[in-house]
């Protein structure tokens, strides 16, 4: 009985993750404009005092975009950031656009920097790279880099002032536009003009488009579960009536 039952319960198993195979796409990246390369690289070491890092996006970052570069102890030592020439990738990066109710994949080759300056070292540890833009559709573009710093230490400049603020009110505006009809949202306004691939239309999600395969995967769920109940009560029923005569 239970060899049956087992089989049963792989056989429903088999068929949900090919009928989820079948309908379900592959994990799309909804972000647009995200991080795709960086130097240093994320969890590298840095031996030796540098004067800036770089951060290249799918897309040229918003002219109010908010970089820091915070050390282990929490003092901020970056200083401001700056558009730079687009550099090619060095593996594409691939994002997915929702188009007619499928996605629809684009692939980019190359990076448009942000150039964070460091004012200077002032101790070995994790340091952490931070950014907030808004991609040309709208969306919030945010994350962190972390590397660690094993070289030397250097002193702050002179008249130097750590930096304390926090991001621009236009990118406040920005991020807070994320949640408003779509109809009203106007892109970011771009540094430095560098060619850009052209906006894909988008396509609300929309339930339905689910509500079908879900609904069949469902069914299939159920008539496998009632097999695998029903299966084993026969041979059973039989067991025992063998042992009564």
């Amino acid at each position: 009985m239970r060899s049956v039952r087992a089989t049963m319960v792989r056989f429903a198993v088999l068929t949900i993750v090919a009928a989820l195979g079948l309908v379900l796409p592959a994990a799309p990246a909804w972000a647009h404009g995200q991080l795709a390369m960086s130097d240093p690289v994320q969890d590298s070491t840095v031996d030796k005092p540098r004067a800036e890092v770089s951060l290249y996006f799918t897309e040229q970052p918003a002219s109010f975009a908010w970089f820091t570069v915070t050390a282990p102890s929490g003092l901020r030592v970056e200083g401001g950031w700056r558009g730079g020439e687009p550099k090619r990738l060095d593996k594409p990066v691939q994002e997915y656009f929702m188009v007619d109710g499928k996605f629809e994949p684009r692939s980019y080759n190359t990076g448009f920097p942000a150039i964070v300056p460091v004012s200077h070292w002032p101790e070995q540890g994790l340091y952490t790279v931070a950014y907030q833009s808004v991609a040309s559709d709208g969306e919030a573009v945010k994350g962190q880099l972390r590397f660690t710093y094993s070289g030397s230490v250097t002193p702050a400049p002179a008249g130097w002032t750590a930096p304390a603020g926090g991001p621009p009110e236009a990118l406040t505006r920005a991020l807070n536009k994320e949640n408003a009809p779509a109809a009203t949202q106007a892109a970011p306004t771009a540094g430095p003009q560098q060619a850009l691939p052209p906006a894909a239309p988008a396509t609300p999600f929309v339930l339905t488009d689910w509500l079908i395969p879900g609904l069949l995967i469902a069914g299939v769920a159920v008539m496998v579960w009632l097999a695998a109940r029903r299966a084993p009560i026969q041979p059973e029923k039989k067991r025992r009536k063998a042992a009564l005569r």
